[in-house]
């Protein structure tokens, strides 16, 4: 259901709600190629919500602020304010059946993405890669994701304070993320924002961080 003050066109940031969990994943997939479209580019159309998205809502629903228009989910922040309790739980609660539903890559597409099935597959049941050096001092880290038709309208920035002010209540000082390298308008977008490169960024693997306050 839609917010009953919300005027038709207009963007409204809310918390998550159990019934966005769709819609959730179905902007994840629909941003998940460098920002654009993956319909189709793997074998199952859930992967990408099922290791970027969906575990985020299962484990803190209460980090996660959805862009609603018209009724539907358009965009979201996800945050996890503890990151390596989040890969404990992960490796505990989610993984293996992640593991049950997809114990290999399915078959070829014929899209060819530089981010293989395998190795999506593999991340989905491996989380010890969100273990980063700066872990201590970063603690928290977050997913945020936009359909095409409200980029370039601050709703990025929107989301990103609400949850930086989110974390902030709840005493956590930093948080980090990382982006897709093909994706070449997001390192702007978050320096802009005043993220800085971490030490252990990577040209294949970057990675940003900023105070919550």
């Amino acid at each position: 259901m839609s917010r009953p003050d919300a005027v038709a066109g207009e963007a409204v940031i809310r918390p998550y709600r159990e019934d966005d969990r769709p819609g959730v994943a179905d902007v994840c997939l629909r941003t998940a190629a460098a920002g654009g479209d993956a319909t189709g580019v793997y074998s199952d159309d859930g992967l990408m919500p099922e290791v970027y998205a969906l575990p985020y809502v299962e484990y803190a629903p209460d980090l996660a602020f959805v862009v609603e228009l018209d009724g539907r989910v358009a965009g979201y922040v996800l945050g996890i304010a503890d990151t390596g309790d989040f890969i404990d739980w992960y490796a505990r609660e989610w993984a293996p059946g992640f593991r049950e539903r997809h114990p290999v890559a399915g078959p070829p597409t014929g899209h060819r993405p530089a981010y293989t099935e395998a190795q999506l597959v593999a991340d989905g049941a491996g989380p010890e890669r969100l273990r980063i050096p700066e872990l201590d001092d970063y603690p928290a880290h977050l997913h945020i994701d936009l359909l095409p038709e409200l980029q370039g309208r601050g709703l990025g920035r929107r989301l990103i304070d609400t949850l930086r002010a989110a974390l902030a209540e709840r005493g956590v000082a930093a948080l980090h993320l990382g982006i897709d390298p093909a994706n070449v308008g997001a390192r702007a977008f978050y320096e802009r924002l005043g993220f800085h490169e971490l030490r252990s960024s990577r040209p294949d693997a970057p990675r940003f961080g900023i105070a919550t306050r």
